[in-house]
């Protein structure tokens, strides 16, 4: 008695799904790569379903879902297929409170020293105008104590003070307080979503995962922050306070690191 395959066992492979969505669009390997900027021969090997050249399972995913794009397919059931034949993707770390998005902006609330300064000149001149004006509805005989004498009008009339500037708001593109001892990284998923996964400078995983459209994280660290961006076109990248303008292709693959001072692509 013969036993029939499962519909699971008629599945073709990662890298056979890839190649025949590929031959079908009607591209070659060497339009695929020049399309993603995923070397020739990590298609020809990811086709192959030989995932040793990406470098580990973080980036054999993110090549994953570059090539599934950039040939027509949904990547996520290609890369849970991929968790499932290398024993899952790991957990996250939880992250501190310190690496949650936008909790990292808040600071103490300064006082106003402008508004207490315009507020004290105020008083300063109502005072000064209430004295002169008592003074002229004075009785007239209280000027005839002294004889022949009269009351100087040219004393010096009380100057005002011309308020100070405000101080200029800090921009929104800035990342606020961020420390000069610490490295600080935010992304934003400004245009669509993108696969991104950082580390810390002992190589610790802060985050592998989903950013999706609108969503934002904020990661920080004393030394160095390393990043890979699978859709690297889709991210705003603040470092340190600063955007970084470097403008990278939608469903480009990037591996950045940053340490503290003025951004630097590592």
């Amino acid at each position: 008695m013969s036993i029939g395959n499962s519909p699971e066992d008629d599945r073709p492979s990662i890298g056979r799904a890839l190649q025949q969505a590929r031959i079908a669009a009607g591209l070659t390997v060497e339009e695929v790569s020049s399309s993603t900027r995923v070397r020739i021969p990590i298609v020809h090997a990811v086709e192959q379903d030989d995932f040793s050249r990406c470098g580990g399972d973080v980036y054999a995913r993110g090549h994953i879902r570059t090539l599934a794009r950039a040939v027509g397919l949904d990547p996520e059931p290609l890369v849970e297929e991929y968790d499932a034949d290398h024993g899952g993707r790991p957990a996250p770390t939880p992250a501190a409170p310190l690496f949650e998005a936008e909790r990292i902006r808040s600071e103490p609330r300064r006082p106003n020293w402008t508004a207490a300064m315009v507020a004290a000149i105020v008083a300063v001149v109502g005072f000064v105008g209430f004295t002169l004006f008592s003074g002229e509805d004075e009785p007239s005989n209280t000027a005839q104590i002294a004889e022949g004498s009269k009351p100087d009008k040219t004393a010096a009339k009380p100057t005002a003070t011309k308020p100070s500037d405000p101080k200029p708001v800090p921009s929104e593109s800035a990342i606020a307080a961020a420390p000069r001892d610490k490295v600080t990284v935010k992304l934003s998923a400004e245009r669509d979503e993108s696969w991104i996964s950082a580390k810390d400078h002992n190589g610790r995983l802060l985050f592998d995962g989903l950013l999706l459209q609108g969503e934002s994280k904020t990661f920080q660290d004393k030394e160095r922050i390393d990043l890979v961006l699978g859709n690297a076109g889709a991210i705003e990248l603040f470092v340190n306070g600063k955007q970084v303008e470097d403008r990278f292709r939608p469903h480009q693959v990037e591996r950045l690191s940053y340490t503290k001072g003025d951004p630097e692509a590592g």
